[in-house]
């Protein structure tokens, strides 16, 4: 029988919360574990799903930071099963490759917040915390052509469970060009 221990966040205990950090690009890691850390977090780190799974089996965090794209998988996915040991959970999604389609669908799994890589420290915290960014000013500037194209192109992704060929047959293009456009960040 496996005996799963519960962080505490209870700041008369004096325990640190616990933050699962899930991130397969080791240097990232490193430094959002030492950034948190002196922010008071207990970090747990875990550089793929598998490892994600068996240190959520030993202890049950706080609050979780997932990487989208995981070698060996999706980091969506993780988001469920967090939810289901501890529904208060905070849990904020990172990405690479940044889309309105798939903000919506972490938010929609539970996530409540969702941030482009590298995520400034302060944002994370705010969003970790709950609390609500007040000094942020409304974005200036539409988006760009490009830009539309990318999220159209990411919508229709999402929506054929991230299949690039059905994706491409969709799309009416060539799945290589496709892939290409999928590998690169997204246009300002």
């Amino acid at each position: 029988m496996t005996v799963v221990k519960q962080a505490s966040v209870s700041p008369a205990s004096g325990s640190r919360p616990t933050l699962l950090l899930v991130d397969d690009d080791a240097p990232l890691r490193r430094n959002l574990t030492l950034q948190l850390e002196r922010e008071g977090y207990g970090v747990v780190q875990a550089a793929s799903l598998r490892e994600a799974y068996e240190t959520t089996a030993e202890t049950i965090p706080d609050a979780a930071v997932i990487d989208l794209n995981l070698e060996d998988g999706h980091g969506m996915e993780l988001i469920d099963a967090l939810l289901d040991m501890k529904q208060d959970m905070r849990i904020v999604v990172l990405t690479g490759y940044d889309s309105i389609a798939s903000s919506i669908l972490a938010t929609k799994a539970g996530a409540v917040g969702y941030l482009a890589k590298p995520p400034r420290l302060e944002e994370m915290l705010a969003i970790l915390r709950g609390d609500t960014p007040a000094d942020q000013p409304p974005e200036e500037l539409p988006m760009s052509a490009d830009r539309i194209r990318w999220e159209y192109i990411q919508r229709v992704f999402e929506q054929c469970e991230r299949n690039v060929s059905e994706t491409a047959r969709r799309l009416n293009m060539h799945r290589r060009t496709l892939q290409r456009i999928l590998s690169k960040r997204a246009p300002r």
